[in-house]
């Protein structure tokens, strides 16, 4: 290698040099998108899609708008919704939907609860209010079908976005638990 190609070689190297240094001194003097959590949070959290919650009554804060019409469970692709009104007679267990099996061997060899099929009037204005309301949040793909589908407004995003937990037990919730919780500290 001639002398001639050391320094070209040289040159090109601090040509290098430069320009790296001059991207990273441009991002480094820009103002910063994120936040340092724990140091800082985010204010604005209007449009944070967290899992979702019953919305109560004005009258009533600890009783939820929910009219138990199933649109929320029947239309949730995740099948993560299950609820029950204790004037939907018979149980939840014995409503559950057969599903024959493909190979002929047993025919209740399945029972799929989460796909249980809607009481007569669903949609129907009511005042019936769920007995149990519970979210496995597991399995939530947050599409929103839910909220969108029901027909009182009774559910909502929630803005806990500092959601953590170190079992599957823990995103479980009982929703009506949760906002008679909310009723009661408001």
């Amino acid at each position: 290698m001639t002398m001639f190609q050391e320094i070209r070689k040289a040159i090109q190297g601090l040509w290098s040099l430069l320009v790296g240094l001059k991207i990273t001194g441009h991002a480094f003097f820009q103002k910063q998108s994120t936040v340092h959590y724990p140091r800082k949070t985010v204010p604005n959290l209007a449009t944070y899609r967290g899992h979702i919650e019953l919305v109560g009554r004005e009258d009533a804060p600890g009783t939820p708008k929910c009219i138990s019409c199933y649109k929320c469970a029947v239309g949730c692709p995740s099948n993560c919704i299950s609820l029950s009104c204790p004037e939907d007679q018979p149980s939840a267990k014995t409503r559950a939907q057969v599903v024959p099996d493909p190979l002929g061997q047993d025919p209740a060899f399945r029972l799929t609860p989460f796909k249980v099929p809607p009481p007569e009037g669903v949609g129907a204005p009511s005042k019936r209010t769920p007995a149990t309301f519970h979210l496995d949040y597991n399995y939530c793909s947050l599409c929103g079908l839910c909220v969108q589908n029901c027909p009182v407004d009774s559910l909502r995003f929630s803005e806990d976005v500092y959601l953590a937990g170190f079992t599957k037990q823990e995103f479980e919730y009982d929703l009506l638990t949760r906002l008679r919780g909310q009723a009661g500290n408001s």
